[in-house]
């Protein structure tokens, strides 16, 4: 049941504001939506930690620990980003840079967006898990588009066409799992469920599996924003609306690292060796080095903070490729702070952008003066960001380096001089932003900065206190991982 409204309650409101998300209620209907859905996932999440892992619809759909965790956090902040939504879009509609035609789109793509990522998370078939990613992409490359800018459809088709390429290798890597799964289980649908999959993993036959693994990491690491593999996801995020980027960087990068984790828990058991977690490790670390030194040269400040997931996607796929309990609770944590400090942080510098004309940071200036909650929130989401105790990114962080440092300590280096460079490119473009002489104007619709603050005091509190269900959650979901 829980299930049913979980992955019911977004479809539902794509077909009902397909048809009516041009009204002038629409961006308050998908709000009430994502709040269907965050209610249904909550439900969902209280039955899991009660009764355990399940299946439904025939073994089609499946939920643990590891999963149901990310279906909270999506649901959490695609309810927060519809709050911030409702007078962006109207500012957007009033500075005549969106239509009602368009707005339709916006707010129908917007829930088949989180009902595509919610399938992906909750199926058990890793051929419908492709399916699922593929759709998430084709809906997010409409929203990108959504301005019918000549840089806002170069930023959409440059993100189909390397998303596709990715998720073409991702659908190989599929048929080589499925090949070596069909030996053991016998042809048929069961051959593609995780849950069979995972039983049978020590039985797999290891050179194919690691083959597969191969292409589901390059195909799903194009999803995750990988070096080099992350070309689409600066422009994707500088050209789409705001909303968009917000969920993005917070949602869709982590569904897409879950399914390159699945597919390391099989390719562990079917290997003695950690031939997935080297080139997880390799790609992850990578990733952050090469984000830093990328951080320091944009003048867009979108792109700047894509560049920012970009490396703290690298961080979280160099936790999972370590392994181990610690290395993986570190990897789970970093995924809630980041996603809930970077959906924070654009939904500041969304209002920023609007209340100055720009994205350019040369030309953002004195936020603090003219709207000092914008300013405070897009201080204090960076101060976040970059790992500054006491927020939780920090601790993260904290159990990442250290667990590096004890068992790979040839990349805390790399790991500590990056992060430095980060540190030092984002402070500094920021601080004249937000504390310089003002060029910010009176905005039209007063901002939603609710989801901001609430967003960062979660993550500060988890730097401070974890309470001890969540700790139990993350300990059973990096059990499974680790």
């Amino acid at each position: 049941m829980e299930i049913a409204l979980v992955l019911g309650m977004p479809l539902a409101g794509g077909l009902v504001l397909a048809l009516f998300g041009h009204q002038r209620w629409a961006p308050e209907a998908s709000a009430f939506m994502s709040f269907g859905t965050l209610a249904a996932a909550a439900l969902l999440t209280a039955r899991v930690i009660a009764d355990g892992p399940m299946t439904a619809l025939n073994e089609q759909v499946f939920v643990d620990p590891f999963n149901v965790f990310l279906v909270a956090l999506t649901a959490f902040v695609a309810f927060t980003t519809a709050l911030f939504s409702r007078p962006y879009m109207r500012t957007e509609e009033h500075h005549k840079r969106v239509n009602s035609a368009r707005l339709r789109l916006y707010h129908s793509m917007y829930q088949l967006f989180t009902f595509m990522m919610l399938l992906t998370l909750l199926s058990n078939n890793v051929g419908m898990l492709w399916v699922a990613m593929e759709g998430a992409t084709l809906s997010t490359v409409l929203l990108v588009s959504l301005y019918r800018t000549p840089a806002s459809l170069e930023a959409a088709w440059k993100y189909f066409i390397l998303c596709s390429v990715g998720i073409a290798q991702a659908l190989f890597g599929t048929i080589l799992l499925y090949f070596a799964a069909e030996k053991v289980l016998g042809p048929g649908g069961n051959a593609l469920l995780w849950t069979h999959l995972h039983e049978v993993r020590g039985q797999l036959e290891p050179t194919v599996l690691s083959l597969a693994f191969v292409f589901l990491l390059v195909g799903y690491g194009t999803k995750v924003g990988l070096v080099p593999l992350h070309n689409w996801l600066p422009d994707a995020h500088a050209e789409g609306p705001t909303p968009i980027s917000a969920v993005l960087s917070g949602l869709l990068l982590n569904v897409a690292l879950y399914a390159v984790v699945r597919s390391k828990v099989l390719v562990d058991g079917a290997l003695e060796r950690n031939f997935s977690g080297g080139l997880m490790m390799g790609f992850g670390l990578l990733s952050v080095v090469v984000a830093a030194f990328f951080l320091s040269r944009q003048k867009d400040i979108k792109r700047m903070f894509a560049y920012s997931s970009v490396e703290h996607m690298g961080i979280m796929t160099f936790a999972f490729g370590m392994g181990g309990p610690v290395a993986a609770f570190a990897g789970l944590l970093h995924m809630t702070v980041h996603s809930l400090t970077k959906s924070a942080i654009f939904f500041a510098v969304g209002h920023a952008s609007q209340a100055c004309g720009t994205q350019d940071m040369a030309s953002i200036r004195g936020l603090i003066q003219q709207s000092p909650t914008i300013g405070w929130g897009l201080a204090l989401g960076t101060l976040a960001i970059l790992g500054m105790p006491p927020f939780g990114v920090f601790t993260s962080e904290f159990m990442v380096l250290t667990t590096a440092m004890r068992e790979h300590p040839w990349a805390t280096p790399f790991l500590l001089v990056a992060l430095g460079v980060a540190f030092a490119a984002i402070f500094g473009k920021v601080q004249p932003m937000v504390f310089g002489e003002t060029t910010a104007q009176r905005q039209t619709h007063p901002p939603a900065l609710v989801p901001v603050f609430v967003h960062l005091a979660i993550v500060l509190m988890l730097g401070l206190y974890i309470p001890p269900y969540l700790v139990d959650w993350y300990r059973q979901a990096a059990a499974f991982i680790g």
